[in-house]
């Protein structure tokens, strides 16, 4: 056994042995994995091997594409059959709702190239006689997926990994991980069984590797432990029931029929498969209980808890109705296993926090479906430096140590868990563990009517309601369309236009950079010109491929101190990235030191042509009428402010594209600073302003969002960003950049869709003569124009102003034109605007 590797796998079901065939065979020699039981012997084992092909997440659905497509190729390289069934996957509709659902789905496949087919109830009866239709809208049929047998293809996995030369230890088990400044040195146990139960032997072993992936499934908090971090992959119970034969599915399959395909029923929470003449009955059930907190018990093997059938009776009944002729059949085996979960269902792939060649691959809810593409994308962010698609919404640090606990990870999981089937409205809020990260003016917002979204662990208002008013988590105020909200935020986004408004954006990150080398360490990290002292600038870090990692909001307060501003979703993975690209620029550069001060600033932005009328009402100045004027408080600066007995560090931009400014202030003088700004703007109708009427706005102007517009699979320049990259300077990501090229090119697009829907940032784009072109980012509604709005990438040459195309909704085909970039107020008059 070698004792020096390039990579340490830690886990070996089908997401650990995938990471190591994908190493392998990108042409990393010395790959290891260690399993500290048998292979499969987790999660893995007891899993009901589903492939759905996609969701609503694009990453997610590329990854789990290239697993189906790569499970077919197996057994011809290795000779072992994987056990694919590609029977298909029917996703049935009981309502209208439910169909648009599956609309929103349908688009969002068609942006990665995965093929569907819909069907109408009679079509599905005509097929599949056995299921009860009469009460189905309608179904969503992939023809291409269908369900493998987990443990054959983790073997055929593992055998690929050794065929290109990786090792596979059976019966270690990790114990310690110490960075020793070039490698990690991970001291591992030998496993051994005594009386049926695994313990450790006194061997003890240490493996020299230069990273380390940790797939340890269920063991994810033990995981956590040993690295010194946090990881919110908890399990949560998962059952499903097997029945005996059903004589009246035996006779159609011994008529020559074929296999029913996998019959998803979200509408009653579970899913039914055949299996050896009768059926598998999976079920996402409330109340499903969280699992292993704080770790596995150290007798917990492939063991199995008791089923809990009073739990699932609704979903069994479900079944019976859908498949009547199961009702004679009896109960032939249960299975009640952990599933590791994640607070919002996508697994945490990448590096962790705070460690350097450390990668996590945890909490996969769909881990069979997952495995192949986790371990194709992740070997390429290994190997390569990036991954061809952007995956920083499976990134570990989306939950920040900062307030992510068990507690709040055992909750949110087990919510997960029973949302599996429900409506994913885009505009959907869920309850659990909430509130819980508030800025203090969230009891004056709430009071006002705010619904609130969750950013972070934070509260921040999405719209003001009256207070009668359904809830954010009502699903009567969500839609596939426009939901009991919408109404609300077209007044907030008029008030903005037309008078004044004032929106909460405490939830930025913030940091503070200093010393000696922070000047040239920006300057290093960043693709745009610093900006002079007292004044500010939008800016870029990028990725070793140039594409873009972070965007930043730079405000110079000195020769060598900056306060910069990212976005509030993203606070460490941008500290994380931050602090180590300057650690590793330290001594190039000088001293450079790094503070995190987001729950030190609260922030408001004020916006509307009347903004300033009501910052004059408050500002101490010993010439107030002038103090926010162009001479004095010019478009892209920053001052220190007094507004009333608030210290204000005031930035003079706005998201929305109008006249405005950021005020940052002690987060313990917000209330202080909400009373006096609601006081002064009252006599100027100011309005309070949610966020999804400022993501409206934000497209108006053309401002890219991270997350959506902005991400590690498009350049700035590919963003259409080349006002905000310096080219004459050297900076972390050029030569790639530059390289690069303009692959594809984002535009806004002003879109005549249906009267009562808006896109929401998943629709695919085509060319009026029917030839997919791209896809949207960003969708929603411009109050400046009456319609639709929405921003997106297509090929460079359709993003010329005038270009027409379609965007797919609802399943039909709406006009769309390419728009000039900020088609409202292009030259930015309105934000300049003097006073």
């Amino acid at each position: 056994m070698k004792t020096q590797v390039k990579a340490l796998v830690v886990g070996g079901g089908a997401i650990g042995t995938s990471i190591a065939y994908h190493l392998a065979k990108a042409g990393w020699g010395d790959v290891m994995l260690i399993e500290r039981d048998e292979l499969t012997s987790g999660s893995t084992w007891h899993a009901a091997g589903l492939l759905p092909l996609f969701n609503m997440s694009y990453a997610t659905t590329h990854i789990h594409k290239y697993s189906v497509e790569f499970y077919k190729g197996l057994e011809e390289e290795t000779g072992l059959n994987a056990g694919f069934a590609v029977v298909g996957n029917l996703r049935m509709a009981q309502t209208d709702a439910r169909m648009d659902e599956y609309m929103l789905y349908a688009s969002t496949a068609e942006t990665c190239g995965v093929p569907y087919q819909w069907l109408t109830p009679d079509e599905i009866k005509d097929r599949w006689p056995l299921i009860k239709t009469e009460d189905l809208k309608g179904a969503l049929y992939h023809h291409t997926d269908g369900y493998i047998n987990p443990a054959d293809v983790t073997q055929a996995m593992a055998k690929g990994a050794r065929q290109h030369g990786a090792e596979i230890v059976r019966k270690l088990q990790a114990d310690e991980f110490h960075w020793n400044g070039t490698h990690w040195d991970v001291t591992c146990t030998r496993m051994v069984e005594k009386g049926g139960n695994l313990i450790e032997s006194d061997e003890k072993v240490v493996i020299t590797a230069e990273h380390v992936v940790t797939a340890s499934g269920n063991h994810a908090q033990r995981t956590a432990k040993k690295l010194g971090i946090k990881i919110p992959a908890i399990p949560v119970e998962h059952q499903f029931i097997v029945t005996d034969v059903d004589p009246s599915l035996k006779s159609w399959r011994a008529e020559g029929n074929p296999e029913h395909p996998v019959i998803r029923d979200a509408d009653a929470q579970s899913y039914v498969r055949e299996e050896r003449g009768g059926w598998i009955l999976g079920v996402y059930e409330k109340n499903a209980p969280a699992c292993f907190e704080y770790g596995v018990p150290d007798s917990f093997r492939a063991d199995l808890f008791p089923l809990d059938l009073e739990r699932i009776e609704d979903q069994y009944m479900a079944m019976i109705h859908r498949m009547p002729s199961c009702e004679e059949s009896g109960l032939k085996d249960d299975f009640n296993g952990p599933i590791c979960y994640t607070p919002d269902g996508n697994p945490l792939v990448g590096p962790a926090p705070g460690l350097r060649n450390m990668w996590l691959a945890e909490g996969f809810s769909f881990g069979i479906t997952a495995a192949g593409g986790t371990g194709y994308y992740l070997a390429q962010m290994m190997v390569e430096g990036e991954a061809e698609i952007d995956m920083a919404s499976l990134d570990p640090k989306r939950y920040s140590s900062n307030w992510m606990t068990t507690e709040f990870a055992a909750r949110k999981n087990e919510e997960c868990y029973d949302h599996v089937y429900i409506l994913h409205h885009p505009d959907e809020e869920r309850p659990a563990a909430r509130p819980l990260r508030t800025a203090p003016a969230y009891d004056r917002q709430k009071a006002r009517g705010a619904q609130f979204g969750w950013v972070n662990g934070w509260e921040r208002p999405n719209y003001y309601g009256p207070l009668d008013a359904p809830s954010n988590f009502d699903e009567e105020n969500r839609s596939f369309r426009r939901g009991g909200w919408w109404q609300y935020a077209v007044e907030e986004a008029k008030a903005i236009r037309e008078g004044v408004g004032l929106i909460d954006a405490t939830a930025f990150t913030k940091h503070v950079i200093k010393g000696p080398g922070a000047t040239q360490f920006l300057d290093w990290f960043t693709c745009n010109k610093l900006p002079k002292i007292g004044r500010i600038n939008l800016t870029y870090a990028l990725t070793a491929h140039g594409t873009t990692r972070t965007e930043y909001t730079i405000v110079r307060n000195g020769e060598n101190t900056y306060y910069i501003v990212s976005a509030g979703a993203w606070s460490e993975y941008d500290a994380d990235f931050l602090r180590k690209a300057a650690e590793d620029k330290m001594e190039e550069f000088g001293y450079i030191e790094i503070q995190d001060v987001t729950t030190q600033w609260g922030v408001f932005a004020i916006a509307g042509p009347k903004s300033r009328d009501v910052m004059k009402e408050v500002i101490k100045d010993a010439d107030p009428d002038t103090a926010l004027s162009n001479k004095r408080f010019p478009w892209l600066s920053a001052r220190q402010i007094e507004l009333g007995m608030c210290p204000v560090n005031a930035i003079r931009v706005a998201y929305t594209g109008e006249l405005g400014w950021e005020l940052h202030h002690p987060m313990e003088m917000q209330n202080y600073l909400f009373d006096l700004l609601e006081t002064a703007g009252e006599k100027h109708g100011m309005k309070l302003v949610g966020a999804r009427a400022q993501n409206w706005l934000r497209q108006e102007k053309s401002y890219r969002a991270f997350g959506t517009e902005l991400g590690r699979d498009a350049t700035p320049l590919e963003a259409d960003l080349p006002r905000f990259v310096d080219l004459s300077k050297e900076f972390h990501g050029k030569a790639k950049l530059e390289e690069t090229g303009v692959r594809v090119k984002c535009c806004t697009l002003l879109i005549d869709g249906p009267e009562d829907a808006d896109p929401w940032g998943r629709e695919v784009l085509y060319t009026p003569e029917g030839t997919r072109v791209g896809r949207l980012t960003s969708g929603g509604y411009s109050v400046a124009f009456g319609k639709s709005i929405g921003m997106g990438y297509v090929t460079p040459d359709l993003t010329v102003e005038g270009t027409r195309l379609k965007v797919k909704m609802q399943d039909k085909l709406w006009d769309a034109t390419v728009t000039c970039d900020s088609p409202y107020d292009p030259k930015n008059e309105v934000i300049r605007k003097d006073g």
